[in-house]
């Protein structure tokens, strides 16, 4: 044992054997030694060994309780099957359906070409002399490379992002909006929406105890919100969005919940979401209007969530901005309500989620405050250039007379088109079901149906510890190979139970697996009768 142990210190200390017989004489080889070593120090650890700095235990326990849903359990497991089905495991399905998550692509959209070429041509400058793309994709890429240091998108930009990129944002907010000015300097661009979501809060939050910073958002919402608010230890305060009404907000509920708060926190920040996300809703001018007032009433900072912006689906739905609602409502509001809103690259017909391309405008902000967010965006250098580059497209697209204007409209409203269509067929799929409820999808691109769990059902998803709707999608997933997330996920009022799902797939895989929901739910239902 002595020899061992110092054999290992030997080791430890970076000696080499002399010779490639060593040991040969002793009669034993050198795997042997090792593996005695091996054994003599699991038996006896090093008297001054470390205990590891970073355990459970001594982690940020506010990292600890963040909680994002989307790729939460669910994912994990539908990754397990995954692996399961290509070691050949047997299944009652040959593949797993991700339906969990916004990602076009994945889901089989096409992108969009021009797009694609003005990225293509920034990365790989010597596409320029190409005759394969065509002129106006090459006009955007130039402007964009003499923007960037040394005509390259592999250097770093502004930690504002690029200029001329943030001065065709300012453009394309000032048409969206009809004419309301948009300053190029108020623009930030950001990896994703995300990002700018984020950074804001950090800025936003303060104090403590009943000062703590309060931070309203939608129930249902997008688990960002409330993974951000644990890990800054804000004080979330919860707003309950009108299923009987389609999801609408009250501006009712919204004082409900802030005159609730007032007596543990300081809400100091409105938080909404337009179109819905998981809830499809739109909002309507005057329900928007009422919101701007009231964060006008009670003092609170808007955060304007809408980069569903452009899915937008029934005729008489219009998207309206929180921009351009609050200029046209007069200098009394448009002067003092604070106000960042928020797009990507990641939604609408682009659904470009892998450039994190994204861009957030902030009004009415204090001077100081403008550097100290400046200073913030610093600290992570810049977003991808790439990305910016991939924004620019979506807020400079080609225009009626340049050469890329009709096959650009047509890709774009063939995928709005097709997205109008699922989202109508999964709602009237739905709503056949016995047992399952769908509001209209009015926008976005996800269903959040409401589902019956029968008692029996709740009862052995609380034997397994789990909330009744994760163990209702975790059988789904089993069953079928559809990967949904629980409405848990997102809240939900106390007893009741949903589940979110993409409609991104193609229409005749969507058909699929609305009929397998259909199948397993009715099956589920015998079941647990």
């Amino acid at each position: 044992m002595q020899r061992a142990a110092g054999l290992v210190l030997g080791l430890r200390a970076g000696c080499c054997p002399r010779s490639p017989s060593w040991g040969r004489g002793r009669g034993r080889s050198w795997s042997s030694a090792a593996a005695e070593a091996s054994a003599v120090l699991k038996l006896r650890p090093e008297k001054n060994g470390r205990q590891r700095i970073l355990t459970p235990e001594s982690m940020n326990p506010l990292v600890k309780a963040v909680e994002y849903a989307v790729r939460g359990p669910i994912l994990l497991k539908a990754g397990e099957i995954e692996m399961e089905l290509q070691r050949g495991i047997k299944k009652p399905f040959t593949e797993v359906i991700k339906a969990n998550i916004g990602d076009a692509h994945a889901m089989g959209q096409q992108p969009i070409t021009f797009l694609r070429q003005v990225v293509a041509l920034c990365t790989y400058p010597n596409l320029l002399d190409s005759p394969s793309f065509p002129e106006d994709a090459k006009n955007r890429a130039r402007r964009i490379l003499k923007a960037c240091g040394g005509n390259s998108l592999g250097a770093y930009s502004a930690s504002q992002g690029v200029n001329c990129i943030r001065e065709d944002v300012a453009a394309y907010i000032e048409r969206r909006d009809g004419g309301v000015p948009a300053d190029p300097d108020n623009i930030y661009l950001t990896t994703g929406a995300s990002d700018g979501i984020s950074t804001i809060l950090k800025i936003l939050v303060s104090g403590g105890g009943k000062s703590r910073t309060g931070v309203l958002i939608p129930i249902p919402q997008y688990p960002l919100y409330s993974a951000v608010i644990s890990e800054l230890d804000a004080i979330q305060v919860n707003y309950y969005l009108d299923e009987e009404n389609c999801w609408a907000l009250d501006v009712n509920e919204l004082r409900r919940a802030v005159t609730e708060a007032k007596e543990y926190c300081n809400p100091k920040v409105l938080c909404i979401i337009n179109p819905g996300n998981p809830t499809g809703q739109v909002q309507s001018r005057k329900c928007i209007e009422e919101v701007i007032h009231f964060a006008w009433e009670e003092k609170l900072f808007l955060l304007a969530d809408e980069v569903y912006q452009d899915n937008v689906y029934p005729k008489d739905c219009q998207f309206h901005s929180f921009k351009k609602v609050l200029y046209e409502m007069g200098p009394e509001y448009s002067s003092n309500v604070e106000l960042a809103s928020f797009h990507s690259t990641s939604k609408g017909y682009m659904g470009e989620c892998g450039y994190r391309g994204g861009y957030m405008e902030v009004i009415n902000l204090h001077p100081e405050i403008k550097g100290q967010l400046v200073k913030m965006l610093s600290v992570r250098l810049c977003p991808p250039v790439s990305g910016q580059a991939a924004m620019d497209i979506v807020v400079n697209p080609p225009v009626p007379g340049e050469e890329s204007f009709e096959q650009f409209n047509r890709e774009k409203e063939f995928v709005l088109s097709n997205l109008a269509k699922k989202a109508k067929l999964t709602e009237d799929l739905f709503n056949q079901v016995p047992g399952i409820h769908c509001n209209p999808l009015q926008g976005a691109m996800y269903a959040f149906p409401r589902i019956f769990i029968p008692t029996k059902a709740i009862e052995t998803a609380k034997a397994h510890k789990m909330a009744p709707d994760m163990f209702y999608c975790m059988k789904l997933l089993e069953e079928t190979g559809i990967c949904v997330v629980p409405g848990s996920g997102f809240g939900q009022r106390e007893g009741t139970y949903h589940l979110r799902m993409t409609i991104l797939p193609p229409v005749e895989k969507l058909k699929i697996v609305l009929e397998k929901v259909k199948d397993f739910h009715i099956k589920f239902l015998e079941k647990y009768a």
